[in-house]
């Protein structure tokens, strides 16, 4: 990837300090003290960028996000609790009762419980529709969606989407369109193909060490004219539009996360800024990892499914689109749920846990954890089999990874 290069120099400098202590400063105060209360009144209108009350964020999490969205290519972010956190705080700063969200592609399952069953219950609709269905895309969007929702990766069902081209149809009807890069940060730039905003569970690769939960959302600019957020299903928040380019940011804060309260901790964004000092390196070597995983379990006869295979129904995209990658994801289907839990309680090298994007090899069977309150219909339409395996490509050696699962299947 022609910019690695360019994010090993970014994050490590911008991370760090030139003067005093060099790691990033953790400030763990819940409240904050205003100078007068002319200053108080500033805070609180705007005015002022100071810390408000931890609710609404604090000055480690303020770095933290100052880093994702030049990383990103952003006008601001805003860091989460979580990943689900910052998926929640998008749909309700943006939707209200009687909007419709179109989720394109097979989920996560903590993203398809809240579309399918969470959000109806305030009057928020998800409908769903497959990763290439374009004419059920425009269909629906005609129809007046507020939003559009995908992952840039299906998890765990390893589908792509074509974001440019979803993107586009998004602005022809004005919908917003909201991507989940968990699985590809840096690899996958949303913002530069169209996206409005960005969402981040950085518990995962970005971090990359199981140390810290966290999530972000990542904004485009507010554009003073042509903005598709002028048009009159987004009347709601008009009046948060004159706060200028960066406008996402308050009604990301002053429609959801007031209310809510689902603000990072400062020790948290400290980690995950951590995390993100050595990310490109890491990106660079998982990817690189998983295709050679890949090839050597298919090569010895497993079931195993990612999008660098010719056996994958995308393989095409993904050598166009793809180049470097799409994550640490692939699984592997072992038929039966009593074949992989034997595959998983034989491996040698596996962490077994719900976790993904860890520096280390995890493996985890769907169907019986994620998936387990799901019917049988609605894991299939997702792309959870009886005996499938989520495997997360670690650090370790590739030939190491896949002869210890190879051993692990035959066992």
């Amino acid at each position: 990837m022609k910019h690695y290069e360019y994010f090993n120099t970014l994050l490590p400098q911008l991370i760090g300090e030139k003067e005093g202590a060099v790691a990033p400063e953790i400030t763990p105060s819940a409240a904050f003290a205003y100078r007068s209360s002319e200053e108080a009144e500033a805070i609180f209108s705007g005015e002022s960028s100071k810390p408000l009350y931890a609710r609404m964020g604090n000055p480690t999490g303020a770095k933290l996000e100052t880093v994702l969205a030049k990383m990103e290519g952003g006008q601001g972010a805003v860091v989460t609790s979580s990943g689900m956190a910052a998926i929640s705080m998008v749909l309700t700063a943006f939707c209200e009762s009687g909007d419709r969200v179109l989720c394109v592609g097979g989920f996560f399952g903590g993203t398809y419980a809240l579309m399918h069953e969470t959000m109806p219950r305030f009057g928020i609709e998800g409908r769903f529709c497959d990763i290439d269905d374009f004419e059920e895309m425009e269909k629906t969007l005609q129809a007046g969606v507020k939003m559009v929702l995908c992952e840039s990766v299906g998890n765990p069902n390893l589908k792509l989407p074509d974001i440019r081209r979803i993107a586009l149809l998004c602005e022809r009807y004005n919908a917003l369109f909201v991507v989940d890069n968990t699985l590809t940060p840096l690899i996958v730039q949303p913002l530069k193909m169209g996206a409005d905003l960005v969402i981040y569970s950085t518990t995962k690769i970005i971090c990359g060490h199981s140390a810290a939960l966290g999530g972000a959302v990542i904004f485009r600019r507010v554009e003073s004219s042509e903005e598709k957020l002028r048009d009159e299903k987004f009347s709601a928040i008009h009046a948060l539009l004159k706060k200028g380019p960066g406008a996402m940011a308050a009604v990301l804060k002053k429609r959801s996360m007031r209310d809510f309260g689902m603000s990072a901790n400062a020790f948290a964004s400290f980690l995950t800024l951590l995390g993100l000092e050595t990310l490109p390196l890491r990106t660079k070597r998982v990817n690189e990892n998983v295709e050679k995983v890949a090839k050597l379990l298919h090569a010895a006869g497993l079931k195993v499914r990612h999008p660098s295979l010719e056996t994958h129904e995308q393989h095409l995209r993904y050598e166009a689109l793809f180049a470097d990658g799409c994550g640490p994801l692939l699984t592997i289907d072992m038929k039966t749920q009593q074949r992989a839990f034997s595959f998983l309680n034989a491996s040698k090298l596996l962490t077994l846990t719900a976790n993904v994007g860890d520096n280390r090899t995890l493996g985890l069977h769907m169907a019986s954890t994620i998936y387990r309150d799901f019917d049988e219909a609605e894991r299939l339409k997702l792309g959870v089999t009886e005996g499938l395996v989520r495997i997360s490509i670690g650090l370790e050696s590739p030939v190491a990874i896949a002869e210890d699962l190879i051993a692990a299947a035959r066992a």
